[in-house]
């Protein structure tokens, strides 16, 4: 691995760096951070520094998959430019089709027919037109490493490489593409990739195991694919010849659906059985387009269904979203309405950022994975149907629009992803109904146990469900409750001042930390540490009920016995059946108090106390509730 030359230990910070950092946070700073900070490329008030910079490629890939075989060929001309102060003596790239080689790493099941010998064959590399000798190409994992020390690439400079590959899809196994109805097709994660090199780590050369998903620079795409006429092929993207592939009807609706606010139904089971959807020939070729995106992902099926519309997520601009489906799957019939009301919700609610892609489409496949303008999901009863489309959405903005960094922070985003969509309401069968509402209990569930980790903690180290919950479930409640304690409007803002700073970079947990921070004028690190650096739990009890000043008001003590700050939320029952309830943010916690006494004068006899509720994580309710004898 190589590493930008000036890597600092804490001892040989500037002292006015120090002074900065000692000025606005009271959080544990690693080195590599504290060392962005003396070179500039980060500051401590959440903003990019004045030295701030990241790599960037433009790809040129041709490919086409023989839907018998599975055999995937390929071959990409990438220009890579060095954006970077340094100087560059290796270049990496990534090939994550290599995780089926057999002797790989992984944290993921994989299907036995699945495992190959060689994985990705790389059949020719070259660096700036020279073909490039094998003693000086690395397979390291999922790691190609290309030595060019006697050809550095220098600051501000390009290189150009060319590369051909093949590999075979797997067939059973479906970690994110595979093969779906025998002969239907998601691609992802399937072509040679420039590796990032930033200002913190030098080049990311984590190994791809399974669980870990992107990150990746800001780049342009120009794709060819080739695949039979049976076949239509979806992408990232922008597709740039529809006129000389679709016939006349079905091109029709194509371009009438892009304008459209009702669901055109493009391809339907009918168009299926009679043909005639493509124009004549043995062969065709599709070519998409994509500018300043981090990844490029496409599919294409002989049998699916196609279900198109768009939405107006600004004044003068609309997105195109699609649904492509096996006529088995009877939910995915609704998921161009939910994608269509996600990508509205999230431009005009939360976070209130205009969708910034041009298309949006969800593929029928297995899971729920996110890439740039697609997404693949299997299918689901309806109300789960719902939310996971919202879910894989809600990834355009993290980490695509902010560029995160999950492979080392995946809280970063899939805690975004979590939190965005609760308050979307859907109309599924006639009933009303809000995403992710269950996000608490799940939490509760495993709040407190041994392989419950503190989301700082590096993704790469965390399996099975310690990185599902710091991943998803923690997160999602730090920010529903930092939202309940700013309020909305001023959530709101802070959340979209942020996003303006890093939109098209990098940030790092300590950038969201201290954007946060400087947007709102205040330190958070009371609640930055628990939620994020530390173990713990919530656990919120009922203390004492004792009668107060003259007997005309109760006094109700609530104890804070685990670490984690949540809400109080009271609810009183009266004798006569009638209720009222207490709220207090999170914020109630701030001085450190491990306890709080509510004092209300109530009109009537109590008959019982509940504390807490299903919106708000505990990790043990039997000391929630207090009835009166």
């Amino acid at each position: 691995m190589q590493f930008p030359p000036k890597i600092l230990l804490l001892s040989a910070l500037s002292v006015t760096t120090l002074m900065a950092t000692a000025q606005v946070q009271n959080l544990m700073v690693p080195v590599e951070v504290q060392a962005a900070f003396d070179r500039g490329t980060r500051s401590p008030n959440g903003m990019p520094g004045a030295n701030y910079w990241q790599n960037h490629s433009e790809y040129q890939i041709k490919a086409e998959l023989d839907p018998a075989t599975r055999v995937l060929k390929g071959a990409e001309k990438i220009t890579y430019t060095n954006e970077s102060p340094n100087s560059l003596t290796q270049l990496v790239l990534r090939v994550y089709p290599d995780i089926f080689k057999k002797d790989a790493q992984r944290d993921e099941q994989i299907e036995p027919e699945d495992i190959t010998e060689t994985g990705v064959n790389i059949e020719i590399v070259r660096v700036n037109g020279q073909e490039w000798p094998a003693n000086r190409l690395k397979r390291d994992g999922t790691n190609l490493i290309i030595n060019i020390a006697t050809q550095k690439l220098d600051s501000k400079k390009t290189a150009t490489l060319d590369v051909t590959w093949s590999y075979t899809l797997p067939k059973k196994t479906h970690i994110r593409e595979g093969t779906y109805f025998n002969t239907s097709f998601m691609v992802a994660y399937w072509y040679p990739q420039m590796a990032v090199y930033d200002d913190i780590d030098g080049w990311d050369t984590n190994n791809y195991v399974g669980p870990q998903e992107f990150y990746n620079d800001f780049c342009d795409f120009d794709v060819e694919i080739t695949m039979p006429a049976s076949h239509l092929v979806w992408a990232t993207g922008v597709w740039q010849n529809p006129e000389q592939i679709l016939a006349t009807e079905y091109l029709d609706r194509y371009t009438g659906s892009r304008t459209s606010d009702q669901i055109v139904r493009i391809v339907t089971e009918a168009d299926r059985a009679k043909g005639g959807i493509v124009l004549p020939g043995d062969r065709h070729t599709y070519r998409f387009r994509a500018q300043h995106v981090p990844d490029f992902a496409w599919a294409t099926s002989d049998t699916y269904l196609w279900d198109a519309s768009s939405v107006e997520v600004e004044p003068g601009r609309r997105t195109a979203v699609a649904a492509v489906y096996h006529p088995s799957s009877k939910d995915f019939r609704e998921v161009a309405r939910y994608s269509r009301q996600s990508v509205e919700y999230f431009s005009k609610n939360l976070p209130g950022i205009p969708f910034p892609y041009p298309n949006l489409t969800v593929f029928n496949g297995h899971g729920g994975m996110e890439f740039p303008m697609f997404v693949n999901d299997g299918s689901f009863p309806d109300e789960e149907a719902a939310e996971v489309t919202a879910h894989e959405i809600a990834h355009t903005y993290f980490p695509f629009y902010m560029g995160i960094n999950e492979r080392k922070y995946a809280w970063m985003d899939e805690g975004w992803a979590q939190t965005l969509p609760n308050d979307i309401e859907f109309d599924i069968n006639g009933k009303k109904f809000k995403p992710q509402q269950a996000n608490a209990q799940y939490y509760s569930y495993f709040a407190g146990r041994e392989s419950d980790m503190p989301m700082m903690v590096p993704s790469t180290q965390l399996k099975s469900n310690s990185y599902t919950f710091a991943s998803y479930f923690r997160p999602s409640q730090a920010y529903t409750f930092l939202k309940d304690m700013l309020g909305e409007a001023k959530f709101k803002a802070t959340l979209q001042e942020y996003m303006r700073r890093w939109n098209g970079k990098h940030p790092t947990p300590y950038d969201f930390f201290y954007s946060f921070n400087d947007a709102l004028k205040e330190d958070l690190a009371w609640y930055w540490k628990p939620w994020f650096f530390e173990k713990g739990y919530p656990d919120l009890a009922l203390g004492n009920i004792t009668k107060g000043k003259r007997g005309k008001t109760t006094i109700i003590r609530v104890d804070r016995k685990g670490n984690l700050p949540v809400p109080v939320r009271l609810r009183f029952t009266f004798a006569d059946g009638t209720t009222d309830e207490f709220n207090e943010t999170a914020r109630i916690w701030q001085d450190g108090t491990t306890y709080f006494n509510v004092e209300k004068a109530f009109p009537k006899a109590i008959k019982k106390v509940e504390l807490g509720g299903l919106m708000i994580p505990d990790a043990n309710r039997k000391d929630n509730v207090y009835e009166v004898k």
